[in-house]
């Protein structure tokens, strides 16, 4: 029992246990963050995976060359797109019934009616913008998939958020990750990355306002 316990934590708080998990498999870390990543994105009942914290973690680990910073971006972007596209196909697999679903230890309603309202309000956008944003980020292409969006669309989109969203926190990883301040206040950091990416949305809402 506390073999499993402790294997829960680790995959709970893997941004925590990186640098010890580097050191210990080697390359198949790779493999490791690949399945991480693809899952948080790929599963609505696993948005409680690490995501942002392990890629700016990831990132900074690569900094002082315990993992190569290209295979990283490389990867991990395609993990994330392809872990969408997988939600996206769940969704329109299961449809609309999903909407009766009750509260359970795996599946949190309130947060997918959350992302269905802001689905509405910002359309394919939500892709991108929820990239930067837990819990949306597990369920917006799955409403996307149970609204049946164009798939051509939704693709474009997915592959823009899923870009955006791990090369920049790779990159702010490797480049600040190991500045003691940056350290010392990650959340701070990642508010910071999620405020800038929403400038262009908050900047094409003013200007549709004066429009």
């Amino acid at each position: 029992m506390e073999y499993v316990a402790a294997f829960i934590d680790i995959v709970l708080h893997l941004d925590k246990y990186l640098a010890v998990l580097v050191q210990q498999y080697g390359v198949w870390i790779y493999a490791i963050l690949f399945a991480i990543i693809f899952s948080e994105t790929g599963f609505v009942v696993t948005p409680f995976l690490p995501g942002d914290s392990l890629l700016f973690v990831a990132g900074a680990l690569a900094a002082v060359g315990g993992m190569n910073i290209g295979v990283l971006l490389a990867l991990l972007v395609v993990a994330a797109a392809a872990g969408n596209m997988l939600n996206y196909h769940i969704g329109r697999y299961i449809g609309p019934r999903v909407f009766k679903w009750e509260d359970s230890l795996f599946f949190n309603k309130a947060a997918l009616q959350k992302t269905e309202a802001f689905y509405e309000k910002h359309g394919g956008k939500t892709l991108v913008l929820s990239r930067f944003l837990p819990l949306f980020r597990t369920f917006a292409p799955f409403v996307a998939g149970v609204g049946r969006m164009n798939y051509l669309r939704f693709c474009v989109y997915n592959l823009v958020g899923a870009a955006l969203w791990v090369v920049s926190l790779l990159l702010v990883g490797y480049f600040f990750g190991n500045l003691p301040w940056v350290k010392q206040n990650l959340s701070v950091v990642i508010v910071g990355i999620v405020v800038v990416s929403l400038l262009p949305a908050f900047v094409g809402w003013l200007q549709h306002r004066r429009g």
